[in-house]
């Protein structure tokens, strides 16, 4: 079962139309990227998934419950999940009561908040900076911060909403140091957006493309980058070695495609396209002489 699931997921700005029909499902333990320019949705998408706002259209499930309506289980759910936003907010208080205030708003005190603070403070490399206040450091130590601060509360889903946007790549290799860390140790489950397909693939096992409020297409990086379901998604993903075709024959799942305007023909292995429909067909990242996917 999914841990995370949207089901017809809306969202609106007025008259406009922000999300649409977003189904998206995230198993317990995934890490998954939504991938998609800046104003396709990804944020509000987040937002909604996390529960801070109220959709239009569609439910949210999580751990297999309808939490989009009722303020007992969304508040429960919340309580599981952390989110960590592309301008990462910090109180002006030190780096120790920063990463603390989950903790105290959890009810924990004492040694055991001193002990786990400490313990995620050293586990980002911000032990010595425990006593500085939290707004005199730079950006990419801001964002360390906010993902100790989401740490500290062990909690099941990380929701990263461009973890390194305009960081600079010092910065940026040390946030996926930690992103990789947290996966590596406790297993979390991340919903992260970004527009950096590479980050995206050495983030994410799985990957959605989200272009004007839709998903376009979900799967692993392979097939993303391997069989784009449209010419979009392959001048998007950076796929430039596109053919059109016309699928010739079809048969026990293998298409044989002539590409336009050339002689001769490519074995394809999948399931769509009748004898004679148009495809697109990329060809990104497979060895010569292999099958790609239709």
């Amino acid at each position: 079962m999914a841990l995370i699931e949207t089901v017809g997921l809306g969202q609106t700005r007025g008259e406009q139309a922000i999300l649409t029909g977003i189904d998206l499902s995230v198993d317990s333990g995934e890490v998954f990227a939504l991938i998609g320019p800046t104003g396709s949705g990804k944020t509000t998408l987040l937002r909604l998934v996390d529960l801070i706002d109220t959709p239009a259209a569609g439910r949210v499930y999580f751990d297999g419950e309808d939490v989009t309506d009722s303020s007992p289980r969304r508040f429960a759910a919340r309580r599981r999940m952390a989110f960590v936003l592309q301008k990462p907010i910090v109180f002006n208080s030190s780096v120790f009561d920063n990463v603390a205030c989950g903790l105290k708003w959890r009810g924990v005190g004492g040694d055991a908040l001193r002990t786990r603070v400490l313990e995620v403070l050293d586990r980002v490399g911000l032990a010595d900076y425990r006593h500085r206040r939290a707004r005199t450091l730079s950006g990419g130590e801001m964002q360390m911060v906010a993902i100790a601060r989401a740490m500290a509360i062990e909690p099941e889903v990380l929701l990263l909403d461009e973890p390194t946007a305009n960081l600079d790549p010092i910065s940026t290799t040390r946030i996926e140091g930690l992103i990789t860390g947290i996966i590596d140790r406790h297993r979390t489950t991340i919903l992260m957006t970004t527009h950096d397909m590479s980050q995206g693939r050495r983030l994410a096992d799985r990957a959605a493309i989200l272009l004007d409020g839709e998903i376009h297409q979900t799967g692993e990086w392979r097939e993303i980058f391997g069989s784009p379901r449209s010419r979009r998604i392959a001048d998007f993903v950076g796929v430039e070695n596109v053919i059109d075709g016309v699928v010739t024959a079809c048969r026990e799942r293998v298409l044989t495609i002539a590409p336009s305007g050339a002689t001769g023909s490519r074995g394809a292995t999948g399931s769509r396209g009748a004898t004679g429909s148009a495809v697109v067909q990329a060809l990104a990242d497979f060895p010569v002489g292999e099958p790609v996917s239709a």
